[in-house]
């Protein structure tokens, strides 16, 4: 079997005929029901989607053989995956998190930098988390500045480190209707 990549998470109960809060991690949250059979990372469980309507932040969803809330608070926190091959194929510039993590990070001269530990959103866009070979890890934006180039078949990433801009004192305050140096305008 090909690597498995996670798709959703299974989140509290809700209600008493077994639907579940269900966080998808795909760009349309109701693909979920149409990957076949949705698996437990230890891939010896497997979950198919009998219904999915949507929800504030999440779907609503149940499962075929999941009729109670007993059984719906039993699944609360477990990923569900499918296999990589699964998945459709990504365009120009869009890669799925698992084919980034583990890769190289190096600089644009070719020094190494560490590992691709995580891609994160917080909701201000894309992070990348790279772990150095010592000290903390590094959290830059993922953007065409800072990654200029993303080689899967060749295992890395390039990084332009972000010159490091200096704030202002802060007992200055910044002029009304000018943006902060190194702001957004």
């Amino acid at each position: 079997m090909s690597a498995l990549v996670c798709v959703a998470r299974i989140g509290a109960a809700h209600g008493v005929r077994g639907a579940v809060k269900l966080w998808t991690f795909t760009e349309d949250p109701f693909a979920v029901r149409h990957y076949g059979p949705l698996l437990a990372k230890d891939g010896k469980r497997q979950f198919e989607v009998a219904t999915a309507r949507e929800a504030k932040d999440h779907l609503v969803a149940t499962f075929k053989g999941v009729t109670t809330r007993d059984e719906a608070e039993r699944l609360n926190g477990i990923e569900l995956y499918v296999p990589r091959e699964k998945l459709p194929a990504t365009d120009a510039d869009e890669y799925y998190h698992t084919d980034l993590i583990g890769l190289a990070a190096v600089t644009t001269d070719g020094d190494a930098l560490g590992r691709v530990l995580a891609i994160h959103n917080f909701g201000a866009g894309d992070i990348i988390e790279i772990a150095p070979p010592k000290g903390t890890t590094l959290l830059l934006p993922f953007s065409n500045a800072v990654v200029p180039e993303v080689d899967i078949a060749g295992g890395r990433v390039v990084i332009a480190l972000p010159q490091e801009v200096e704030g202002e004192d802060r007992d200055e305050a910044p002029s009304a209707g000018r943006p902060r140096e190194g702001g957004d305008p």
